[in-house]
């Protein structure tokens, strides 16, 4: 693909997400949603292969299919209400349709079962658009409609997606596949917070969107597709090294870093709440999770890969693999702990 059309591609990505985000009209709104998709296509399909053309299909389907029943369920609300409004209450079909839908979107269990694979069939730059970028508009949505949703069918998929993140993820040796399965636990984490605390879910998403770019950055930089090649990561460059270590960690929810931040302030607002039950069943869920970050972990920062020569260092370095960009994300990612007290202020 060209640099032109690649970046007219971006910016109709960019223009869906934002014209979804500033959307008072279920029309508009959904417009975003199929710009946001129909730019999404071209990009996961850029590598010819069929894993790539099966990764792109599957998105096709499950986000068309997730756009139809948002369509679907504003139509039957404005049949019954006379408006179009994102604001105005939902009827009792729609609130559940409206729901499905978003789940799908996201990504969130038991109707994640897209996310993995798609994931797995795309570049590594790709699945960090998905991972990152992707998530911006449906939960705009669920922001703008939380009144009407239905919160014990969020807090149920909140509590199957960090299940299903945490055991997903224990037998993966593909860093994407790793990295899909993060994202579903910590979608499961907003969507139990989403129908209680909106702000809490902001941070989150924000704190998420920040970790998940650091990460995704040193796996792109050090050319890391499964945690055997993590092991070279040293040869390459000790810093990296030390930025993906932390990373992880951080995105594994691991005090002090930054990755706490959300979990404990998810677990004390709902014990507030009075889920306890539930919230013993995150926390443990969230344990395995930290397991298999800890062992992409070990395996970067413990283990070496066989080398034929005694050198320390690779004698050739990989072209244009600068850090700048990863500097601003991975010191967030690490450091912002600290100034929790100062952001709740």
């Amino acid at each position: 693909m060209s640099p032109t059309n690649y970046m007219i591609i971006l910016s109709t990505l960019a223009t869906g997400t934002i014209i979804t985000m500033t959307s008072y009209h279920w029309l508009m709104a959904w417009v975003g949603l199929e710009l946001n998709t129909l730019a999404i296509i071209p990009i996961i399909s850029t590598m010819h292969h069929p894993r790539s053309t099966e990764a792109a299909t599957k998105y096709f389907l499950t986000q068309a299919a997730a756009s139809a029943l948002i369509l679907f369920s504003s139509m039957t609300n404005a049949w019954n209400t006379g408006s179009w409004d994102i604001t105005q209450p939902l009827t009792s079909p729609s609130h559940i349709l409206l729901t499905m839908a978003l789940a799908m979107k996201l990504g969130l269990a038991p109707l994640h079962f897209w996310l993995p694979e798609v994931i797995q069939g795309s570049t590594m730059t790709t699945a960090f658009i998905i991972t990152t970028w992707q998530k911006i508009a449906p939960m705009s949505l669920i922001f703008l409609t939380m009144n009407n949703l239905s919160t014990s069918v969020f807090l149920l998929m909140g509590l199957l997606s960090s299940l299903v993140g945490g055991w997903g993820g224990l037998n993966q040796t593909q860093t994407r596949k790793i990295m899909a399965y993060s994202s579903i636990a910590h979608l499961g984490w907003m969507a139990t917070i989403s129908s209680i605390m909106t702000n809490i879910l902001i941070m989150n998403l924000l704190i998420y969107l920040i970790m998940t770019t650091s990460v995704f950055l040193s796996l792109i930089i050090s050319k890391s597709k499964t945690i055997q090649d993590t092991t070279s990561t040293w040869t390459l460059s000790p810093t990296l090294t030390i930025i993906m270590l932390l990373s992880l960690l951080s995105l594994g929810g691991l005090p002090p870093l930054t990755g706490f931040i959300p979990k404990w302030l998810i677990m004390e607002e709902l014990i507030l709440q009075n889920f306890n039950l539930l919230i013993s069943m995150m926390a443990a869920s969230s344990l395995l999770s930290l397991y298999f970050y800890l062992r992409l972990t070990y395996t970067t920062a413990l283990t070496l890969s066989p080398n034929t020569t005694q050198t320390k260092f690779k004698w050739r370095f990989y072209p244009n693999t600068s850090t700048m960009f990863i500097t601003t994300p991975a010191t967030i990612s690490i450091f912002l702990l600290p100034m929790t007290p100062l952001i709740l202020l």
